[in-house]
């Protein structure tokens, strides 16, 4: 085989990467989301799911290598990924890259922390490397982007991007801290392919396995680098195969350019979103809309009724089945319903805008909250849908008792490039999300070394604080 391979192509890139040769606008980006990461995982230990990921991991046994948040011993590497991953997909509060509509730091950023922990990495080493692996599945994200239909063909199948091409970046970033060569790093991409998986129906109609998700892709990542390092080998042909990636996801529809063009030098790493609210993201715009409507006056007891429209691709997650989104059993599904967030957007106001406390049990089925949701409707917007996947915008059309009609648009997301989040917003969103768990002068230390991250040793403050966060076994 003569000709280049998509593994290959990557695999040099990736071997390529340093520190030094990283533009610094993908270094800053980084850090900021190692920050964000990490504060989001401190913030989901005392969830139910959590505990169960850190007791399962716990009973693992094994070498003593990475640190899990919510366990005093040091766990195997691809334990500590599972675990962190999970926490850090589990609140919906991590970044988005868009149109591809995935999450590519919850897996990359857990697994490449964990590997680091592992080979004893600098920081500098584990920058580069959650750098590329972000990249990676990003472009392998967008390669799977329909740009006649405007909609990703992994979510039109019901798949999660998030953990499968989340896994295949992640092992990259792995694979480049455990020291594998060029030819090593194509073979983790072959390995990873056949553990790569996820599908998003709980978004529809509730369960809690998608929180699992980042986290299964961020242990699949870790485990193909250690495989391949003892000796397992993928196809080179991996991606494009007849038999390979992208046939076996997408039926042979997905986009090559996407993956080749510009790599190395073109980067997607700092036009990814941050999330100002730990809500599904298709569901930001609305909650922008609606605290709007709020600081011009309105309030719950003068609405009739209220229209959310958003593109059709979104509305069918965040409206469907419409009975089951305005009265969401848990908090966790009220992450993914318009009605509430339009009542908690109304009502709350925690964090940016709305916070973690927005979003318990308690508020999903308080009365009151139910009483707004049954006014609430989810449409398809032609404005909308002509913007969308890169925007999530939202227009909401709300009729009060009066008879008045008040109409709020929202057609850029918060924590874009467009309306981004500063730096000051993005420490704020970690202190109230680390808050939960470390005293002030924690915060502080973590905020300030996480931030620079030279070195490994630097990140210890927050990556040591899992073994001081003791979840008991359920």
């Amino acid at each position: 085989m003569t000709e280049t391979t998509l593994s290959q192509h990557i695999a040099a890139f990736a071997q390529a990467a340093t520190f030094d040769s990283l533009p610094p606008e993908v270094v800053d980006s980084v850090r900021g989301r190692i920050l964000d990461t990490l504060g989001i995982c401190l913030a989901a230990t005392a969830l139910p799911t959590s505990h169960a990921a850190i007791d399962w991991v716990g009973h693992q046994g094994g070498i003593a290598e990475a640190t899990a948040f919510g366990l005093e011993q040091k766990v195997p590497a691809a334990g500590a990924a599972f675990v962190n991953g999970v926490l850090a997909h589990s609140l919906d509060y991590d970044d988005t890259h868009l149109p591809s509509v995935l999450h590519p730091s919850a897996s990359t950023i857990p697994a490449a922390l964990a590997a680091a922990q592992a080979n004893e990495s600098s920081g500098e080493q584990t920058i580069a490397a959650i750098a590329v692996g972000i990249e990676v599945a990003v472009r392998l994200g967008m390669a799977g982007y329909d740009s006649e239909a405007g909609n990703s063909v992994f979510f039109e199948h019901g798949q999660h991007a998030t953990s499968i091409t989340g896994a295949m970046g992640a092992s990259v970033a792995a694979g480049m801290l455990h020291g594998l060569d060029e030819a090593g790093l194509a073979d983790v991409l072959g390995v990873t392919a056949s553990m790569a998986s996820g599908i998003i129906e709980s978004n529809r109609t509730g369960g809690t396995v998608k929180r699992m998700h980042a986290g299964w892709a961020a242990h699949s990542a870790v485990s193909a680098a250690q495989l391949v390092q003892r000796g397992f080998t993928g196809p080179p042909t991996v991606l494009e195969g007849r038999f390979g990636f992208f046939e076996a996801w997408l039926h042979g529809n997905f986009s090559a350019e996407e993956i080749t063009e510009g790599l190395g030098t073109t980067w997607s790493v700092p036009s990814i979103f941050f999330k100002p609210y730990p809500a599904n993201h298709f569901t930001h715009a609305a909650i922008d809309a609606a605290l709007a409507l709020r600081e011009k006056g309105l309030v719950p007891s003068d609405i009739d009724s209220v229209e959310v429209g958003a593109a059709t691709a979104p509305a069918r997650t965040i409206g469907e089945p419409i009975e089951v989104k305005r009265a969401p059993e848990t908090g966790y599904m009220a992450q993914f319903s318009a009605p509430f967030v339009v009542a908690a957007a109304l009502t709350g106001g925690g964090g940016l805008g709305l916070g973690l406390d927005d979003f318990t049990d308690d508020r999903a089925t308080d009365p009151a909250m139910r009483e707004i949701m049954a006014k609430v409707s989810v449409t398809a917007d032609a404005e909308c849908d002509e913007i969308f996947p890169h925007q999530f915008p939202a227009v909401l059309r709300v009729r009060t008792k009066d008879g008045r009609e008040l109409v709020e648009k929202v057609l850029a997301n918060r924590g874009g490039p467009d309306r981004p989040l500063s730096f000051e917003e993005l420490a704020a969103k970690f202190e109230d999300n680390a808050a939960r768990v470390c005293s002030e002068e924690q915060l502080a230390d973590m905020r300030d070394t996480i931030v620079r991250f030279e070195h490994l040793a630097e990140v210890s403050p927050a990556l040591k604080l899992g073994l001081e966060i003791h979840v008991p076994p359920l």
